[in-house]
């Protein structure tokens, strides 16, 4: 009995040593293989917002920045973005007319306000009637979800240096889901609130 208590108390320190030194359960390897494993497990209803399932689209956008999800931003705010793509954030994505067309239409059809998806609806509840934000950054929900991250951390890290890099620190964003049980931001490991 008393070899028992001894073993549980040694382990016990063990693992307490471990998460105040940082350590890590898996080494990179292990965490991606559990990462994918974990992602298999996922069916649409534990994603967050609906998969990109628009090649063009990816292929266009995605070949500049992270191919955001249509059920990131409500209909009016896809509207207003693909209508003044000579001036997209400070650059020039203008498009031949059809791809223009294609691309909104695939925009608006699966927007947050026409999504099932948890993080749509959300985002859609934390928007006033009229509110069209031009970035998912600027959205109320946005703001509260990251708040409790040092501004620091990302603007002046070179692996993220915008909150807009989603990829950077959320591990399965292009998969749809923005767990914040899988957020890694580079530099410092992993995150909890």
């Amino acid at each position: 009995m008393k070899t028992i208590i001894i073993t549980v108390v040694v382990f016990a320190l063990l693992m307490t040593t471990s998460i105040i030194m940082g350590g890590n359960k898996f080494n990179d390897k292990e965490e991606n293989e559990h990462n994918e494993n974990e992602y298999k497990s996922y069916s649409s209803k534990n994603l967050d917002v609906a998969v990109v399932t628009n090649a063009n689209y990816t292929e266009e956008c995605g070949s500049c920045h992270f191919a955001y999800q249509p059920g990131l931003l409500p209909e009016k705010s896809w509207v207003k973005i693909m209508g003044d793509l000579e001036n997209h954030f400070d650059e020039n994505a203008e498009l031949d007319t059809e791809m223009q067309t294609e691309l909104t239409q695939y925009l608006t059809q699966n927007s947050a306000d026409k999504s099932n998806y948890k993080r749509s609806k959300r985002i859609m509840r934390s928007l006033g009637k009229s509110d069209a934000p031009l970035r998912i950054t600027k959205t109320l929900y946005f703001v509260r979800k990251h708040d409790e991250i040092p501004y620091r951390i990302v603007k002046e890290n070179k692996d993220i240096g915008s909150f807009s890099n989603c990829t950077a620190c959320h591990t399965n964003a292009e998969k749809g889901s923005f767990n914040e049980h899988e957020v890694k931001i580079p530099g410092y490991g992993r995150w909890e609130d």
